[in-house]
């Protein structure tokens, strides 16, 4: 490799491990099953209940369950009365409010 190509080269990596590292992990069913059995999070339906009860007459659209950082985070997405899309992010432990904003 020419030394223009590994200078690049190496930069180009440790971008990519430090936004690998930012991003939130999904969990599949069974590891929300398993955290939820285990007490460590709080069950979706009681979460839900919260998040809807901030906008009434609102619909589910997606809810889904993240991990960044160690910490669970319920993400819901819920559709107003009005037709705006909310993103709401609940910490899965406690259920305290971590961000409620328009989605784009």
């Amino acid at each position: 490799m020419t030394r223009l190509a590994l200078g690049i080269r190496w930069p180009l990596l440790a971008l990519l491990a430090v936004c690998s590292l930012a991003l939130a992990r999904d969990l599949d069913q069974d590891e929300a099953l398993a955290l939820r059995r285990d007490g460590v999070i709080l069950p979706l339906e009681q979460l839900l209940q919260a998040a809807l009860g901030r906008y009434p007459g609102a619909r589910l659209l997606e809810a889904e369950l993240e991990e960044d950082d160690d910490v669970y985070v319920y993400e819901v997405e819920l559709l107003t009365g009005e037709g705006v899309v909310r993103e709401i992010k609940l910490d899965a432990a406690s259920g305290t409010l971590l961000k409620d904003e328009e989605d784009d």
